[in-house]
């Protein structure tokens, strides 16, 4: 029993006040007010249907493409394990099932292992399935909607949904399913090809992201989406950005939509650099930047970052 509702029956874990901040790539945040591991989709399902329905629900995966705020995160915070969630299978000759936790790498070099193409894009994403689906993740000019049959998911009631590729709504960056749902895994359709070439395409995409991105930092990957016609991280540099500090937050140098803890960045800091960069861009460009990386949780009383800084 808990302040949320009887979850007697229920057998994932169930933390109070749970750190957050080691969940995520950028190692910053506050604490969940009850973080919820379900066992599998059928506890998920469960736990669900228990829940006070004005408690809210937030859900994160590996934490890549991921800013939790320092006043933590309120109500229920549910993280999909590996171990229910991270498996994927072969369907069909040309057919992978693939779980929400899982990585997208992981997807990538299962369709290596099995000679389907159509995935090498997703060896450059350290996301996982779900969030995949949940932005229509993509890179090197592929993305989520080109290979996606279906995705199975589970709504704020419990319900057990399936929803097809065009009823996901995808466009760039974004997908118009429910807010409410929760994936829990999708079926994708590769081509047959020679592993060969497929692994070629991979070393690219690999080679690319390291000679590009400062995959070794504390970062949460591409800050903002691509405005049409342009690139952020143009629009960055041009207006003056690279290299900008906030505290510990800093635009990387190497990739100017990357931003980094450098080692003691708040989340305000991180949050407080991206609108000032928000603000600089608009200033000498017109363009307003809109964040990719998702934002969640309370601020700390007093230490409230407004979009545009107050712009």
């Amino acid at each position: 029993m808990t302040a949320f509702g009887d979850f007697t029956g229920v057998r994932g874990r169930l933390t109070p006040d749970a750190e957050i901040a080691p969940f995520t790539w950028f190692r910053v945040g506050g604490k969940a007010e009850l973080l919820f591991q379900p066992a599998d989709a059928d506890d998920l399902a469960l736990f669900l249907t228990k829940l006070d329905p004005a408690v809210p629900v937030t859900v994160i995966g590996v934490g890549s493409n991921l800013l939790v705020r320092d006043g933590g995160i309120a109500g229920v915070t549910i993280r999909l394990s590996a171990k229910g969630f991270g498996q994927a299978v072969r369907e069909a000759e040309d057919r992978i099932r693939a779980g929400a936790a899982l990585p997208d790498k992981r997807l990538a070099a299962l369709a290596l292992e099995q000679g389907l193409a159509g995935f090498a894009f997703y060896h450059g994403i350290p996301g996982t399935i779900g969030g995949a689906l949940r932005m229509n993740a993509g890179a090197s000019g592929g993305e989520t909607g080109d290979r996606l049959l279906e995705a199975r998911a589970i709504d704020r009631a419990g319900n057990r949904q399936m929803l097809s590729d065009a009823a996901m709504g995808f466009t760039y960056r974004h997908s118009a399913a429910a807010d409410d749902l929760i994936f829990t895994d999708a079926l994708y359709q590769g081509t047959p090809a020679d592993p060969v070439t497929i692994k070629e395409e991979m070393d690219a995409v690999e080679a690319h992201r390291e000679a590009a991105q400062p995959i070794r930092e504390k970062t949460g990957g591409s800050t903002f989406t691509n405005p049409p016609g342009q690139k952020a991280w143009q629009l960055i540099d041009a207006a003056g950005c690279r290299g900008l500090h906030v505290g510990g937050a800093q635009v990387s140098e190497m990739h100017c939509n990357f931003l980094i803890n450098t080692g003691a960045a708040s989340a305000h800091d991180l949050e407080l650099l991206g609108e000032t960069v928000r603000k600089r861009v608009l200033e000498t460009s017109g363009v307003r930047l809109e964040w990719e990386i998702k934002r969640v949780g309370k601020f700390v009383p007093g230490a409230t970052v407004e979009p545009l800084l107050g712009g």
